[in-house]
Formats: structure tokens, sequence, C-alpha cells
């Protein structure tokens, strides 16, 4: 089994629901074996937009399969079930739920569907700091560990939230 973590976002359609139901089908993929999950965090759009807050969290997995674009293919699959619609022009558009494979036991990939570890995670602190609680230690690609990227990140606005009692993983 692959260590593996994933970034899950969601700012449309009950974002919290549509983090718990994403956490639910992810842990009902026969490749998933152990799936745990940070926090839930609450921050404004990245880009400044007007659009609704983003709701945030990290699961960390073990992945039957050492071929990381299954996972990714799993997670799109999920993506779309929830009525996930990709608009390339709009990187950042709002969305109904985002899942990026953020870390897949430390391989390095750049190819066009999938770099590994995930391009721009070290410069978000709503995926770095539930990344740190789930793995402090775990070293980035810098050679420094995610706790350290976390507190390099704290002017970053993020808020804290409660997870529903029901919630996989929590």
């Amino acid at each position: 089994m692959i260590q593996a973590f994933v970034a899950l976002g969601s700012n449309l359609g009950g974002p919290i629901t549509q983090l718990q139901q994403a956490l639910q089908a992810l842990a009902s993929c026969p490749q998933v074996g152990k799936l745990r999950c940070s926090s839930l965090v609450r921050s404004p759009p990245w880009d400044g937009s007007t659009q609704p807050d983003y709701y945030n969290a990290v699961a960390e997995l073990s992945w039957q399969g050492d071929e990381p674009l299954d996972l990714l293919q799993a997670l799109q699959q999920i993506e779309t079930a929830a009525g996930r619609k990709r608009h390339a022009e709009h990187r950042n558009a709002a969305r109904t739920l985002d899942l990026d494979l953020l870390w897949f036991g430390g391989i390095r990939r750049d190819g066009p569907r999938l770099q590994l570890p995930h391009p721009r995670m070290l410069d978000r602190a709503f995926v770095m700091r539930p990344l740190a609680e789930l793995a402090p230690t775990l070293v980035m690609a810098d050679g420094r560990p995610t706790a350290e990227h976390a507190r390099r990140l704290a002017d970053q606005p993020l808020t804290r939230c409660d997870w529903p009692p029901d919630t996989h993983g929590t």
C-alpha cells in the first residue's frame, strides 16, 4: 500500500456535505485501505474574488497500487459524480468539489495530467496546515517538513471549523 495525501475543497452546493460525501466515496474505493482526515478549515477564495468561502481538508489514505494516475482517475470520477464542471479558462472558479492529489509515496512526476508533489501546495495554508496536522514530519520536495511550511503560512487567513459528528475519518 502506498501512502497518499489528497486535498479536498468545496465552496458550492453545501460544501461541508460535499466534502463528507467525497470522504465516503473515497472510503468505498476498493483500492483504499486506511483513511483519515484532517480538521476542516474555511478560507476566503484564493484569488480574492467575491465567490463564497471555501471549506478544505486533507485526507491521508493508503492506496493499493503503485500508479498515481489510477488514484487521480478515481478522484476525478468522485468530482464528476459530485457535479464538478471543469473550466480550463477559470482555474480558480467556484466548485462543488475539488480533489487534488498532493503527494503519492514520495514519487515525483511532471507530466501533462499530473504533477507530484502538487506544484502549488507549498504556497497554500489551506493545504499545508491540514497536511501538517496529519503528517507534521513529512518532508517536502524542498527538504523541509510540512510543519515548517504550515508555520511559514500562518499569516494566510484560515478558520478551523467542526466536522459534523458522523463524518468518516475525523
